[in-house]
């Protein structure tokens, strides 16, 4: 707890800090709730995981220049409330946006009062969600030059997919045999799924600044259930819209769990679709290109192939990246995704339809 306060301490002037305590269930980031001596505001201390954020001055420049933008539009809007609207970046003493320990990087942000995030996917709060993102997405339509890529290619799918292919032809952990099925659907959809590539290159389909990591639970809520801003902006980068839309569909869409073992409860969730697309296009539909409303349906699909494939890379490197609870958690996760898939895909017609009717 001392070598904690006094990294806080590196944050403010003329006051100092009284307590630094765990805050949030984050799964990359270590957080800490800090409060001031004699001071009424709190604080959020993070320990910014720099192996996977590698470029932080890049991370937190991108941070900065977001809310930035926001509050700008904000104030133009008639806006007062602004430090419950977006985050606020707490400088360190030296003036850059982070505080280097030696071995750690750090930051501080002001912490917004009376606030509450939701776990739970209902038609209400992915609506609600739907729009905070459309709106979020609207606000930095129009960011002047280009963010940086805090995790380069997070979303590209040929290279995810060049990424694939290199563990099938390394058969590192020996596991190649028993997943020949799986290799054989991510094969045959792959010229499909890498169309937005092939249309960037084109010109005809452009990079916007995404969250690219669209969950309920980074939204802030006030006291009466009204969303506040959104929060978790480490990933908010240059990328397709469609990946963003997708990542929603991905992981609130979804009847089951992401690991499901009984295959036979993960199905997409029409429901959450359609509520969530209405909030989304009520927000976005102004500044999307016909292209980009046109291929929102294809998002789904793709972040789902996307995570199909990252996970069953994974599984034939030996399990080398993400967190698992067993030898088979990353098949177990494969198959899950594939069956989301294909859920997807039965249901796309009629997403293009609700989709249709509601531009029209």
């Amino acid at each position: 707890m001392t070598e904690l306060i006094s990294i806080a301490d590196c944050f403010f002037h003329g006051v100092a800090t009284e307590t630094v305590s765990p805050f949030g269930d984050g799964l990359i980031n270590s957080t800490y709730r800090t409060t001031l001596k004699n001071d009424s505001k709190e604080f959020v201390l993070q320990k910014i995981n720099h192996h996977i954020f590698k470029d932080v001055d890049l991370l937190q420049n991108n941070i900065k220049r977001i809310t930035d933008h926001i509050r700008t539009k904000l104030k133009e809007q008639g806006e007062t409330d602004l430090d419950r609207k977006t985050l606020t970046l707490i400088p360190a003493k030296d003036g850059k946006l982070y505080y280097f320990d030696g071995e750690n990087y750090w930051r501080m942000t002001l912490l917004i009062p009376k606030s509450k995030t939701y776990q739970a996917i209902t038609p209400e709060y992915a609506y609600f969600a739907g729009k905070a993102f459309g709106h979020f997405q609207a606000m930095l339509s129009d960011i002047p030059e280009p963010l940086g890529e805090t995790i380069p290619d997070f979303h590209n799918m040929e290279f995810r997919l060049k990424q694939f292919r290199d563990a099938v032809a390394q058969n590192e952990a020996g596991r190649l045999s028993e997943v020949g099925d799986l290799v054989a659907e991510i094969e045959t959809r792959a010229d499909e799924m890498c169309i937005c590539e092939q249309l960037y290159r084109e010109g005809k389909l452009l990079k916007r600044i995404n969250h690219c990591d669209t969950k309920v639970n980074n939204m802030l809520f006030d006291e009466d259930g009204k969303v506040l801003c959104v929060i978790d902006l480490d990933t908010a980068m240059p990328g397709f819209v469609v990946s963003d839309y997708g990542d929603f569909m991905r992981s609130a869409g979804n009847r089951g769990k992401e690991d499901d073992t009984n295959l036979s409860k993960v199905s997409f969730n029409m429901e959450i679709f359609k509520a969530y697309t209405k909030g989304y296009l009520e927000e976005a539909q102004n500044f999307l290109t016909p292209l980009e409303i046109e291929l929102l349906p294809f998002g789904a699909k793709l972040i789902t192939y996307m995570q199909l494939t990252r996970f069953l890379t994974d599984y034939l490197n030996g399990d080398i990246y993400y967190k698992i609870n067993s030898f088979t958690h990353n098949l177990e996760r494969s198959r899950a995704q594939l069956k989301l898939l294909k859920s997807i895909e039965e249901n796309y017609c009629d997403m293009q339809g609700f989709i249709n009717n509601l531009v029209n």
